[in-house]
């Protein structure tokens, strides 16, 4: 039997200090956002027979107009350009210049992947993925809520629901931070496969706290222990289920992430950090958070 919530001010520390320094960098850092955010245009193309470099690509593509023109090279060989226009004529300008770059070195250049979207567009799709995030928080408070409704006794219903939002917020962030990070230094992209990958992480996150708050509802009727005991032998009884899920479903991503295509790595990146902190904060955050309010109640009265 583990000490788990006696032990709370070590794994509430810890959090404290990771949300702190995810806040921190995206203080200073921000959000590498993509061009679904921005507005701009972003062109996938293989090359075959020849691999031009940077400079080589960026000096064939000097006169054709486009601006703010970023290259990268990706791992399976392919070539992104982002650009801020998206018109066709620019679109139809670059392939033809790249055309002509591998055909003069007797190779071939093939588009794998247009995508174009205006910056109206991308604010509206910012707007409303923050929207999004917000009605499913505020949602899971409500389900919780009624959920336990039955288990008022020492802690409101309500309160569970919001243990686990303070647990769902510690995952946001954190994840947050991580793509804040990687976004400064390996420029990795939030696009709208991030913003769904985060409400997948919130549905995950919070299944995995409901199951360890349903043991503690089992529990309370037929336990001779006080709360604090009770929800630590609660809490010690799924550990085991909880880890093995999440690693099951760890390992999926990260095959996907290794040997995945470039367009989805970002997508498995951010569901295997954010199942992985969602383990950790339905363990470790939402069930000692209702202890505190438990005794802080105590305290009161």
């Amino acid at each position: 039997m583990l000490n788990i919530i006696q032990n709370r001010k070590i794994w509430l520390t810890f959090s404290g200090i990771l949300v702190a320094l995810s806040i921190a960098s995206l203080s200073f850092w921000g959000l590498n956002f993509g061009i679904d955010f921005t507005g701009g245009s972003l062109l996938e193309v293989e090359f075959s027979g020849y691999q031009p470099a940077i400079t080589d690509i960026q000096d064939s593509l000097r006169n054709v107009g486009a601006s703010n023109l970023v290259i990268q090279p990706t791992q399976s060989g392919t070539t992104l350009l982002r650009f801020k226009e998206s018109t066709q004529e620019v679109h139809q300008a670059i392939n033809a210049s790249l055309s002509k770059l591998a055909t003069d070195h007797k190779g071939s250049a093939k588009e794998l992947r247009f995508d174009s979207i205006g910056p109206s567009i991308g604010n509206e799709l910012k707007s409303k993925s923050f929207n999004a995030v917000i009605v499913v928080l505020l949602a899971m408070v409500a389900f919780i809520a009624f959920a336990f409704r039955k288990v008022s006794k020492p802690v409101a219903s309500w309160k569970y629901g919001m243990a686990a939002i303070v647990a769902l917020a510690h995952d946001v962030i954190v994840v947050l931070g991580v793509f804040s990070v990687l976004g400064h230094f390996l420029g990795t992209e939030v696009n709208t496969a991030f913003i769904a990958a985060v409400l997948t992480v919130l549905g995950y996150s919070v299944n995995d706290t409901i199951i360890v708050f349903d043991r503690t509802r089992e529990n309370l009727p037929k336990s001779s222990q006080d709360f604090e005991n009770t929800v630590n032998t609660s809490v010690n009884q799924v550990l085991t289920r909880s880890i093995n899920t999440s690693f099951s479903a760890i390992l999926a991503l990260l095959a996907i992430l290794f040997f995945g295509g470039s367009s989805i790595r970002d997508f498995a990146l951010a569901l295997a950090v954010g199942i992985f902190v969602g383990t950790y904060s339905s363990i470790f955050i939402a069930s000692p958070m209702i202890v505190i309010w438990e005794k802080m109640g105590k305290k009161r009265a």
